[in-house]
């Protein structure tokens, strides 16, 4: 029961690192665009809902859907006043401008709310939980899975079925080529990373009541996300997702084989993916 109660964690853990990865295949995976401020911005609105629970005495599901919100605007700004400026065949430019957003965003964040961690209030949903046999599941956890398994399933389709969908896969593939059907690469684009960003409005309201959160925690989300995809393979939305899980599995095994080693686990099964398989786990060879 003890390994088999690490596999629910991990799963459910997988589920919130699922929301991470998911605006990151989209624009890693799917645009080939290298965006260092992912984590950062997930932090960004997860202290900006915090703060407007805070003052407005609001719960956490108006403050996600404002987060929702806000994120789609600030994704819509970032590749508008960013990325537009930078993307290409070479990653490089992106990398470098995003690094530099990164370092900006983590110091107006410690200016701004200082190095405090903070959280947000969940109410009964935190401490909630259900018995199946003589193992306990939250309800807040599996209120994260089953939401990240909504916004894959619903991103997969978009990718796959819609106009905009084949216009992005169609921009990724040759922007020229795609401009002459009649797409505009800038358009699609910027509506990828207000979806990708909006997404990060989840993982911050989730994270935020799940744990606590402070300015500097941007690096670590990003790594996290940055595993998942490509455990799963790049360019493969559920890929990604299942990445989530891999990751979440192998950290909970590891916390409970010794509870330094959890975080140390992930990286090393991250690792020998890498090693065996490095197109990723549903990644096309």
């Amino acid at each position: 029961m003890h390994w088999l109660d690490g596999l629910i964690q991990g799963v459910l853990l997988g589920g919130l690192y699922a929301q991470y990865a998911l605006g990151m295949a989209l624009m890693f995976g799917v645009m080939r665009i290298v965006n260092l401020t992912h984590g950062d911005l997930m932090i960004l609105l997860a202290l900006t809902g915090i703060s407007l629970a805070a003052r407005f005495a609001l719960g956490p599901w108006p403050v996600l859907v404002i987060l929702v919100v806000l994120g789609a605007i600030i994704g819509l700004l970032l590749q508008r006043l960013v990325l537009d400026r930078v993307v290409g065949s070479d990653p490089l430019p992106s990398l470098i401008a995003t690094f530099g957003l990164s370092m900006a965003l983590q110091n107006a964040m410690l200016q701004f709310w200082s190095a405090d961690t903070r959280s947000l209030g969940a109410g009964g949903i935190a401490q909630a939980s259900f018995q199946i046999g003589s193992l306990f599941v939250g309800v807040l956890p599996l209120i994260v899975l089953l939401t990240a398994t909504v916004l894959t399933g619903s991103l997969d389709a978009t990718l796959r079925h819609t106009r905009f969908g084949r216009a992005l896969r169609a921009s990724s593939v040759d922007v020229e080529a795609a401009a002459m059907t009649g797409v505009n690469p800038k358009n699609v684009y910027a509506g990828a990373t207000a979806i990708a960003v909006a997404i990060l409005g989840f993982a911050a309201v989730f994270q935020s009541m799940r744990a606590t959160v402070a300015p500097a925690d941007g690096p670590f989300q990003l790594i996290y996300a940055f595993e998942a995809v490509i455990i799963g393979g790049m360019g493969s939305i559920w890929g990604a997702f299942l990445g989530a899980m891999v990751l979440g599995i192998s950290q909970s095994i590891g916390f409970r084989i010794d509870p330094g080693f959890g975080i140390l686990a992930g990286h090393l099964v991250f690792l020998l993916v890498l090693a065996l398989r490095p197109q990723g786990l549903m990644g096309k060879v």
